[in-house]
């Protein structure tokens, strides 16, 4: 067997082991009590970011960072969509 298969079977190897570690670490399927997040981002929501809107509190606010990279990954695939069809229709020098 040559040296990338080898590289190739111990990452996949690293891969499924991380992943059977994550797995048997979830907790039991329903025994987490969603009630007291959603407790808290509706009694603390509007004193902590002054937004009456609650969806808008949790989305910005709250988990802003995170709504930040989705974003910039929904703009990097348009963009990329974009670049793809541009060359498409006008061909390879544009």
């Amino acid at each position: 067997m040559d040296r990338s298969k080898m590289l190739g079977l111990a990452a996949l190897a690293v891969v499924s082991g991380f992943l059977i570690l994550a797995v048997t670490g979830l907790p039991d399927f329903g025994s987490f009590e969603r009630k007291h997040v959603a407790m808290f981002f509706l009694e603390q929501g509007l004193q902590r970011t002054g937004s009456a809107n609650i969806v808008n509190a949790i989305v910005w606010d709250f988990r802003g960072y995170d709504t930040l990279g989705e974003e910039t990954v929904l703009f990097c695939a348009a963009l990329g969509v974009f670049m793809i069809i541009r060359r498409w229709e006008h061909g390879p020098d544009h």
